[in-house]
């Protein structure tokens, strides 16, 4: 499914916090949203997936403005993971993935089988299914992380929309959810902080100061000269012998 954003805007009270952002993502696709922090990442992901009311522009799912689309219409379509996830304490692992097919649910069509399984996979795909039957509030920051992500993956979107998705997680599950989502046959829009990890997205789009001011290929976006004017940092442009991937490393320039 492809996804459009065409000269979104969004601003709290008169601070613009995102500023004439257009874009186009295509079916298939992982694109990484980067920028420093408060360059507006994480409000425009909210924007793409009609979480926010944008005050200027429009967002599209295959031509079709996002606003034509009623709520249960869009949860069909798009699965979002943002940053925070909070749910109730008292529910099960299993029932917060669970919520995950709500938008697929009517009096006609009760969980059922299907959605049992649905929710299995979901579990084992991001490595939980052994904690099904856990408190949510039991759950260590890393643990819920993978949760929210299973519930999302429930869903079954056609999009999928991540606020730091590797965010609390050890390096191992990192790299897991990483590979997980590269083999999802699905549009990917994340917000990474990873450069590194970043550099793994099939394109890269750079916001800065509520603007995107770059949008292309890993290894074109982040060029040192960039890092060094968004990002202040010196960056070692490197060759993994292994696989002959590109590696940064970094140093900070002096505040």
């Amino acid at each position: 499914m492809r996804l459009e954003a065409k000269s979104l805007g969004w601003a709290t009270g008169s601070r613009p916090i995102v500023e004439d952002v257009s874009l186009e993502v295509a079916p298939g696709e992982t694109l990484g949203l980067i920028g420093p922090n408060g360059s507006g990442k994480s409000t425009l992901l909210r924007l793409l997936a009609g979480l926010l009311t944008r005050r200027t522009g429009t967002v599209l799912l295959d031509g079709a403005p996002l606003t034509t689309l009623s709520r249960r219409d869009i949860a069909q379509k798009i699965a979002v993971v943002e940053q925070i996830a909070e749910t109730s304490e008292a529910l099960l692992v299993r029932d917060v993935v669970e919520l995950g097919r709500t938008p697929w649910l009517s009096a006609l069509a009760p969980f059922g089988a299907q959605d049992r399984a649905i929710v299995t996979d979901a579990l084992e795909a991001v490595g939980m299914a052994q904690m099904a039957g856990y408190r949510w509030a039991t759950l260590s920051g890393g643990e819920r992380q993978r949760v929210q992500i299973a519930r999302a993956l429930a869903q079954r979107p056609r999009i999928l929309i991540l606020d730091e998705p590797t965010n609390h997680l050890d390096i191992h599950h990192q790299l897991s959810l990483l590979r997980l989502v590269a083999n999802l046959p699905v549009t990917v829009v994340m917000a990474l902080h990873d450069l590194n990890q970043a550099m793994g997205c099939d394109r890269l789009a750079v916001m800065d100061g509520g603007r995107m001011v770059a949008c292309g290929p890993p290894d074109e976006v982040l060029s040192t000269a960039r890092l060094a004017s968004i990002f202040r940092v010196q960056a070692t442009r490197l060759r993994d012998p292994a696989d002959n991937a590109t590696v940064f490393r970094f140093l900070c320039h002096e505040v």
